[in-house]
Formats: structure tokens, C-alpha cells, sequence
């Protein structure tokens, strides 16, 4: 933008134009750095999706946390998903990036139904003993990606994506109520109206409740 306006006869350089866009509350859309940080004392395991071929519902699970923009600040969503499936298993937001609401989604899920193997970052929201205990007590194991490598939680990439570009970007929300119905909203959608290429034209809906294990 400051080459611009300086191609237009504008003198202007890329400091002032950074804060004409903070007074106007405006950003450019892009991935923000990874909000879920590390804890060097938390246990990490390895990852153990690489060449594991997913063939039903319940095998894999995995969860990741994403930022959600509000007008006055942020909030973080937490999302768990079927691998197989791509259905939205459960979801939290919060105002803070503790532990907590991890641990509570997780555990009002597994008060339902369970997976074989669950898949998080290094994040210390899913590495806290709390959240790998609710894991270990149901024997599932426990996989987590690479450090560094997102790709190797590849769907819930695309689920924020597809949350963020088809809902969250065309909105101006100003509450933490707001976003959380906005969300909702479009968690129903994309479970049960939105088909996937990759299932057959199919819902997620369609595919996890036809096919679960």
C-alpha cells in the first residue's frame, strides 16, 4: 500500500501507513503465527497418522485452536473432528487460551463415544496432563504432529479455513455471543448441508452417522 501511494504522489512510507490501518481497525487476511505454544515440560508423543490408511468413523480424531476476530479484540476456537468423516465432533470458544475449555470439550464428547487414535499440535492445551489423561483413561493413544509441520493436521486446517473465508470474513461481529451463534450457525451448515468433494458429494452428517464404528 505505501508503494502505492507513493506511485500516486503520495509521501508517505510503510510505518504510516501501518498506522492509518490500526486507527481504522484494518489488517490484511492471512494465517496469523501459531497460537498454540509449547510447554517444554508437558510429555510430547509421536506422531502416528504418517501412512495410516483412515478406512472409518471413530478411528482418528484430531483437534487444533484458531482465532476468531471480533471488532474489539479475539476469542479462540477449539474444534475436534472425525478424520474419516470431516464432522465436527464438538467445539468451544474462549476469551483466554488456557487449558480449560479444551479439557471441558473433550470430556463432554468422550461422555459419548470415543476414537482409536486422537491427533493435536504440541500446543500446551492438548499436551497438559489433564487433556492426555481423559485420552489414556479411555485407551486411546495418543498422536501428535511434528513440530513445525501443520500439514500433518491437515483437515482441521481446512475446516478453519472454510469456517473463516465462507462465515467469519463476510461478517462484522462485535460480541462474544455473537460470534458463538455465527459459529454455531455455520457448524450446522457445513455438517449437515455442505457437501465434500472428497466424500462423494456427500454431508459430513451423511458419511459419520451412516458409517460410524
Amino acid at each position: 500500500m505505501a508503494s502505492y501511494l507513493q506511485r500516486n504522489g503520495y509521501n508517505v512510507g510503510r510505518k504510516k501507513v501501518k498506522s492509518i490501518y490500526e486507527i481504522l481497525g484494518l489488517e490484511a487476511v492471512y494465517p496469523k503465527p501459531n497460537i498454540s505454544r509449547p510447554n517444554k515440560q508437558h510429555t510430547k508423543y509421536p506422531y502416528l497418522l504418517r501412512d495410516v490408511e483412515i478406512v472409518k468413523c471413530n478411528q482418528v480424531w484430531s483437534t487444533d485452536i484458531t482465532y476468531i476476530r471480533l471488532c474489539g479484540g479475539y476469542i479462540y476456537l477449539m474444534a475436534i473432528m472425525d478424520w474419516f468423516s470431516r464432522y465436527v465432533l464438538n467445539w468451544e470458544i474462549s476469551i483466554s487460551l488456557e487449558a480449560d475449555f479444551c479439557i471441558e470439550t473433550l470430556k463432554r464428547l468422550l461422555l459419548k463415544t470415543s476414537c482409536e487414535i486422537f491427533n493435536t499440535d504440541q500446543g500446551s492445551q492438548f499436551t497438559c496432563h489433564k487433556f492426555v489423561n481423559l485420552l489414556l483413561q479411555k485407551q486411546i493413544k495418543v498422536s501428535m504432529d511434528g513440530k513445525g509441520r501443520c500439514l500433518d493436521n491437515v483437515f482441521v486446517e481446512r475446516l478453519w479455513r472454510s469456517l473463516k473465508y465462507e462465515c467469519i470474513y463476510l461478517l462484522s461481529l462485535n460480541t462474544v455471543r455473537e460470534a458463538q451463534e455465527e459459529i454455531k450457525k455455520y457448524f450446522e451448515f457445513y455438517n449437515n448441508e455442505r457437501p465434500h468433494q472428497s466424500l462423494g458429494y456427500r454431508t459430513p452428517a451423511e458419511v459419520y452417522f451412516s458409517t460410524k464404528g
